[in-house]
């Protein structure tokens, strides 16, 4: 009896550890949590971010698709940050028709004058920074920073990125923001993850 006791405690014990695991996920899986800032200290709103693997290229991850509105004569939200491949739709809000375009290398499309929402998605398919217009309203601009990982993230009102689920090991962090428009060209710099994470990154006017 004192064997079927113990045999059921281990049991009992293992199904515990394992419920744990599937509620909390795994211990290697961490949350990085950034603060941006401008050189005065100030949260900085619009900043794209991006975790990207170094070493042998991550296995592969699976895209959600985004959105990216023109009401009121303007692209909402201003800036996105994708996984490479994502396929992203541009539904026209307005009563007026637009004609959004890019001339970037990482993304070059053309959606002539349209009202409602194109049947067919863009499909971001090369990292990279990529500037959007509108070829009637001069004055609408949008960006999209894509990158080779699903750890992606734009800064809010209060400078904050949060990326969860990030696995222990060695990253680039790229990240771009709308103030170095003319310079499309990410800026990187080496991130550890060893557990949960907070970090405060300064975006200056200049690179």
């Amino acid at each position: 009896m004192k064997c079927a006791s113990e045999s059921r405690r281990r049991i009992c014990a293992a199904a515990g550890l394992l419920a744990s695991f599937l509620v909390l996920g795994p211990a290697c899986a961490a949350e990085v949590v950034f603060r941006v800032v401008d050189e005065s200290g100030r949260d900085l709103e619009h900043a794209a971010l991006a975790l990207v693997p170094l070493g042998p290229p991550a296995a592969s991850f699976q895209t959600r698709g985004a959105e990216i509105r023109q009401k009121d004569k303007r692209f909402i939200p201003l800036m996105t940050a994708v996984p490479t491949g994502t396929a992203i739709n541009f539904p026209n809000q307005d009563t007026v028709r637009h004609h959004v375009y890019s001339f970037s290398p990482a993304k070059t499309f053309e959606l002539k004058l349209y009202t409602g929402t194109p049947s067919t998605p863009v499909v971001f398919d090369k990292p990279g920074v990529v500037v959007m217009g509108c070829n009637i309203h001069d004055h609408m601009v949008a960006y999209v920073m894509v990158a080779n990982s699903p750890w992606v993230g734009v800064s809010d009102e209060g400078g904050r990125v949060a990326m969860k689920g990030v696995p222990t090991g060695n990253y680039e962090l790229e990240y771009w923001h709308p103030r170095w428009v003319g310079m499309t060209e990410v800026a990187r710099k080496p991130l550890r993850v060893t557990g949960d994470l907070a970090q405060t990154l300064v975006i200056g006017n200049a690179r």
